[in-house]
């Protein structure tokens, strides 16, 4: 599996809007909008995990993209190590 960052994020975008947007382009196995923590509001940005060839996909037709009228900056997620 290949993840995604996905920002630039409409504050009233929802799990099931990234997932339905990045579905057109091939299988998702999750997307995750990232929530605040004290008010449990949008960050303005997401994770999506798709398999290596879909997600070469997405970043080539759904980078600048719109979703609920804002354009989407797609890249390769850096992994974390905690």
């Amino acid at each position: 599996m290949k993840k995604l960052y996905v920002g630039n994020l409409a504050w009233t975008a929802t799990d099931n809007d990234l997932y339905t947007c990045f579905a057109v382009v091939g299988e998702v196995k999750s997307a995750r909008v990232i929530l605040d923590r004290a008010s449990g509001r949008s960050r303005g940005f997401g994770f999506v995990e798709m398999d290596p060839v879909a997600a070469d996909r997405a970043l080539q037709e759904l980078n600048g993209a719109p979703l609920n009228g804002r354009p989407l900056r797609i890249s390769e997620a850096n992994e974390t190590t905690r």
